[in-house]
């Protein structure tokens, strides 16, 4: 069950992958003049860039690697706060914990997002950066939260890892803040397996980025550099196989967005007078249109609708709610001066208040481990967007009856 790109897996990405196959050369590294060196992460960073308008892009391994890449540019670590959503996938969190840093985790409001009240409300004296994430393909209230970053003078890192292509006021997500981090998993909008992006519009971030992903080098294109390493760094590189695949990818993403809005509008239509829920809020029309999330008037009405067409209540979409978390549950940080930042279970309320009553409909990604088990995917036809809707619509009149 995957996202929408790994629906539309066809010739262009075998034609990228046999012109590497066919080379021999599968390193992302690679002489300018050997002509079996066909540059296919190279391009991929290039057109990203192009396609999210900003000056860099790297190509990295994983989303998770993307966000440790982008923390370890801003040298964000040991005693540093970033704020992040207590809805989010786990790799938000994990990766600032990895990187040495404390999660403080805030509320979302009914746009699945971080909640920008909230920020506020959570900022100290140690707090670095805040990390939105762009949930469900739903773009942050970003124009709030760069507002509180430059109040503050936080670093903002955009999670994007569910959200490639989505745009907030006619700006791709990822360009806003100082940095954005995309991943290429099976179930994100575009796919090559697995596989992550940062891009940048500062050169300095971009190599230590560049440095932290690749055992220190700075940035170069085509061959190995060998010396003048700036920083300590880590292998998370892109090999030639995976990038062949993302650059098809990439090429099809409007193309994907586009027919998942579409889609996503039909059924938005034939639901929009039934009683009982209302849709979450958007930030922006040009969403990725991924998933339709009903936000039911109560809970038992929530829990209720999802036994009947066999889902669950995004409370219980495991590793995308702190609550589920238990490798999370276990932590505490012990400051000098006393102060402790330790996670429990029902910490934020208002998030485990929105997530209890509602309930996600796949349109292009279908992940049951996101609670999007039941819903259409980016073939449907009309017909089974009428056949869905009208099996929502009988569900729900019948528990109200």
């Amino acid at each position: 069950m995957p996202g929408p790109g790994a629906y539309l897996i066809g010739e262009e990405e075998k034609k990228e992958l046999m012109d590497v196959i066919e080379s021999g050369h599968f390193f992302r590294y690679g002489a300018e003049n050997d002509p079996k060196f066909q540059k296919k992460v190279v391009q991929f960073e290039k057109e990203f860039a192009n396609y999210t308008e900003t000056k860099y892009a790297l190509a990295v391994s994983s989303g998770t690697g993307a966000l440790m890449s982008c923390l370890a540019a801003l040298n964000i670590g040991p005693d540093d706060e970033v704020i992040v959503p207590g809805y989010t996938f786990i790799a938000s969190i994990s990766s600032i914990i990895l990187s040495g840093a404390i999660p403080v985790l805030a509320e979302i409001d009914e746009s699945l997002t971080i909640d920008p009240d909230d920020i506020r409300r959570k900022i100290t004296k140690r707090t670095k950066a805040i990390m939105p994430v762009h949930m469900l393909g739903n773009p942050c209230d970003m124009d709030r939260i760069m507002e509180i970053a430059r109040e503050f003078r936080l670093f903002v890192i955009e999670d994007c890892c569910q959200a490639a292509g989505a745009a907030y006021k006619w700006r791709k997500v990822g360009s806003i803040g100082h940095m954005g981090a995309f991943s290429l998993n099976n179930f994100k909008t575009i796919t090559s397996g697995d596989g992550g992006m940062v891009i940048t519009n500062d050169e300095f971030y971009y190599e230590r980025a560049f440095g932290f992903h690749d055992q220190g080098h700075k940035p170069n294109r085509t061959g190995v550099e060998v010396g003048n390493r700036s920083i300590i760094g880590m292998n998370m590189r892109m090999n030639e196989l995976t990038g062949a695949v993302a650059l098809a990818q990439t090429r099809k993403l409007d193309m994907i967005l586009a027919a998942l809005r579409e889609k996503k509008a039909k059924m938005k239509l034939e639901l929009q007078n039934t009683p009982g829920f209302q849709f979450r809020k958007i930030n922006d029309p040009m969403e990725c249109a991924t998933l339709l999330t009903l936000l039911f008037d109560s809970k038992e009405i929530a829990d209720r609708f999802a036994e009947r067409i066999g889902t669950k209540t995004l409370a219980h979409s495991g590793w995308h709610v702190y609550n589920n978390m238990e490798q999370l549950l276990a932590k505490k940080y012990e400051f000098n001066n006393g102060e402790v930042m330790e996670y429990r279970k029902h910490m934020l309320p208002k998030t485990d208040g929105i997530l209890e009553r509602a309930i996600n409909i796949s349109i292009g990604v279908v992940d049951s481990g996101l609670g999007a088990g039941y819903g259409i995917n980016i073939h449907s036809s009309d017909q089974d967007i009428q056949a869905v809707a009208d099996n929502i619509k009988k569900t729900i009149n019948e528990i109200l009856a």
